[in-house]
């Protein structure tokens, strides 16, 4: 991406209606987040054509801006740029009519916008834990050491609390107090109200106010706090309107805590629980039912998931599966070819292209891939603009899903597969697992750099470029032709 990210950022709000039009703005790894007043303000084509914008997801909620590995500097030029006040305004939809897809984008848009803040912590948790796991495996310390349960309980503290990070992420994204939100998961954390949950379990009876508690574990969850949290904000609305302007600054917190707490305890927590738990039994019967099919169908799916954001909708899923079993064997092992088989079609792209700008692109979006095991610039700079490097990728992807799977390789953690973050695949009762790692991983590079020159793309000359990429002033209008490498 350009070093000027002020006047990127700059043509980026200029090209979705201004900063007028933005209602609100955040970030996940690769991505600018907008939700806009007017969604159709939003110029797609003007957009793709600012030097360092690698793609654009448009849809009823959002304008996801691709940006890649270096979407922080451009997020804070855009911040810059909004009017005071404009991150908390409320978007204002064109169209208000209930559809199904408008509540499935929403509910996706909610799941996205909750937990992408948070996997930086969800990520180090689950890698200072596997960090613990190896140390103990090398006895340099004592079985029950201090130091390795120290370890084990940073890396736990992210777990544990998440339906409290939850709660604090999802109040900002339902535009609510954050401070009721933390209090009232709070209370699903608490330790008496565990050793509650604990009795009810093993059959005493709970009640509260005559009404029994069904048992259930509130730890490492994610989604009733994140149901809790959306029911809050028009809890807190309701009782807003309700209460005499006098008696707000007591009378309306302690109304809310009343009224929201009873209910997450008694409704919302269980259903969230058996929501979490039914997507959680579906995916991972189907694992038990196809094997390594599943792994092999996931890796050759992964980019195209990736591509609409549905990838975020496991999230819960690995959490939970790694929080009660330490491992997950299904995604995560599914992302190992899908990540780098982007790289090893970048590094295919860069070796054939004639283009010195797309060359330099495809190599750092492989680095990207293949290091880090981010891929989106891979995806979006390279794969999906030329086509043929996205259906080698899908091959790939298949291929290497299915030796994972036959590896049975697990991740102890969430991190983005890639070589710096390999080490989560490592399993201490088996040391073939690390073979199988690494074997994978270069034939996810391997095949799908051969794939891609077997099939070929459509380049893009050097004298058909437009000589600069709008990133201030008139939109490119010039045409890019083809020429088959094949």
């Amino acid at each position: 991406m350009s070093k000027n990210y002020a006047a990127v950022s700059r043509s980026i709000v200029d090209a979705i209606g201004g900063a007028d039009n933005i209602a609100a703005v955040t970030h996940c790894m690769t991505r600018l987040r907008f939700v806009l007043k007017d969604n159709d303000a939003a110029n797609v084509a003007e957009l793709k054509a600012i030097s360092g914008v690698l793609g654009v997801v448009k849809n009823d909620n959002q304008c996801q801006v691709i940006i890649g590995n270096t979407v922080s500097q451009a997020y804070a030029e855009v911040v810059k740029l909004l009017p005071e006040g404009a991150e908390a305004e409320k978007a204002v939809p064109v169209n208000n009519k209930i559809t199904l897809r408008r509540i499935g984008a929403g509910i996706l848009d909610a799941l996205i916008g909750t937990m992408s803040p948070l996997i930086p912590a969800i990520i180090g948790g689950s890698m200072v834990k596997l960090l613990a796991m190896i140390l103990d495996m090398t006895g340099l310390f004592e079985k029950g050491a201090s130091t390795i349960t120290i370890l084990n309980v940073i890396g736990d503290g992210a777990f544990f609390f998440l339906p409290i990070m939850v709660a604090a992420s999802a109040a900002v994204k339902f535009k609510t107090n954050m401070s009721l939100a933390i209090a009232i998961a709070g209370v699903l954390v608490h330790p008496t109200f565990i050793d509650l949950m604990a009795k009810a379990a093993q059959g005493q009876q709970v009640v509260f106010m005559g009404l029994t508690v069904t048992a259930v574990k509130y730890t490492y969850t994610v989604i009733p706090a994140l149901c809790m949290t959306w029911i809050l904000s028009y809890i807190e609305k309701w009782v807003d309107r309700i209460t005499p302007a006098v008696t707000k600054n007591f009378l309306k917190p302690m109304l809310i805590v009343l009224i929201a707490s009873p209910i997450a305890i008694m409704l919302i927590g269980p259903i969230g629980i058996w929501i979490g738990s039914g997507i959680s039994a579906v995916v991972y019967t189907v694992h038990d039912y196809l094997g390594w099919l599943s792994v092999a169908i996931m890796g050759a799916i992964w980019p195209l998931l990736v591509m609409t954001g549905m990838h975020r909708v496991f999230t819960p899923t690995i959490i939970q599966t790694i929080a009660e079993t330490g491992k997950e064997g299904m995604v995560m092992p599914s992302e190992i070819g899908a990540n780098l088989s982007l790289g090893g079609s970048s590094l295919a792209v860069a070796w054939r292209t004639k283009n010195p700008e797309l060359r330099q692109t495809a190599l750092a979006a492989a680095a990207s891939a293949i290091v880090a095991g981010i891929s989106e610039p891979a995806l979006y700079g390279v794969a999906l603009r030329l086509k043929r490097p996205l259906i080698a990728c899908l091959i790939t992807g298949f291929i290497c899903g299915a030796v994972a799977g036959i590896g049975g390789l697990a991740s102890h953690s969430m991190a983005s597969p890639g070589l710096f973050t390999s080490v989560q695949f490592f399993d201490p009762t088996n040391p073939m697992s690390i073979a199988w790692v690494f074997g994978v991983m270069i034939l996810s590079v391997v095949i799908s750099f051969f794939v891609t020159l077997l099939l070929g793309f459509e380049d893009i000359p050097v004298e058909e470029q437009p000589e600069e990429k709008r990133v201030q002033g008139d939109k490119v209008s010039a045409p890019q032709h083809a020429a088959n490498t094949n």
